[in-house]
């Protein structure tokens, strides 16, 4: 029986010798699937190429857990991500596979709704029945900040909103860039707003 330290898992790779990219490949599948094996790989991650820049995906067995942008600096986010859930984490596409395939399917306009599990561990409160209601905000539409905290259940919350939406784990996939501004301006986002605007320009065509 093969074992390994939490490290290890992560870092094995980094020592095996490597010859071209197919071999690459099928090391990097090897190890994943002897970690999942094992009991030691309890974050997946891949990246992939969005009309809105490469995002970084990552998911637990429970289902996707976060969704990061480029400019939230994926390092980072795998850092926080092996202190928040655990260290045990590695790159595994295969896990990824359905969620990279909806994705696909949604900036091809061809997906209006995603059918995946979901791991909401990283929000919680307030901030997550925000999350919770925006899925409810069909594809192609837009809700204000104040309507989404009505929904919410807290009226008065409109700043917590912007809040939940900023911090929002799972972008795109839990639709926060569909909350605007009472004014139709399009308000933050955590991808930028040009990220936002192309979208919200994919969802209106």
């Amino acid at each position: 029986m093969m074992t390994m330290s939490d490290d290890q898992a992560r870092h094995l790779f980094d020592a095996l010798p490597v010859h071209d990219e197919d071999t690459t490949r099928r090391l990097r599948e090897r190890l994943a699937v002897a970690a999942a094996r094992n009991g030691l790989l309890d974050v997946a991650y891949r990246t992939i190429d969005t009309p809105v820049g490469t995002l970084l995906l990552a998911a637990t067995e429970q289902g996707l857990v976060r969704v990061a942008y480029d400019r939230e600096d994926h390092d980072a986010v795998l850092a926080k991500l092996a202190e928040a859930v655990s260290s045990r984490i590695l790159l595994a596409p295969a896990r990824l596979d359905p969620a990279a395939h909806q994705l696909d399917e949604y900036f091809a306009r061809t997906r209006r709704v995603f059918d995946l599990p979901l791991d909401f561990r990283l929000s919680r409160g307030f901030r997550r029945a925000v999350l919770a209601h925006l899925p409810e905000i069909g594809y192609g539409r837009t809700e204000s900040y104040a309507q989404v905290a009505a929904a919410a259940g807290s009226p008065k919350a409109v700043r917590a909103v912007g809040t939940a939406c900023a911090t929002n784990p799972l972008p795109v996939v839990v639709p926060c860039h569909r909350v605007v501004r009472s004014d139709g301006g399009f308000g933050g986002y955590v991808g930028g707003e040009d990220a936002k605007r192309t979208l919200l320009s994919l969802e209106a065509s």
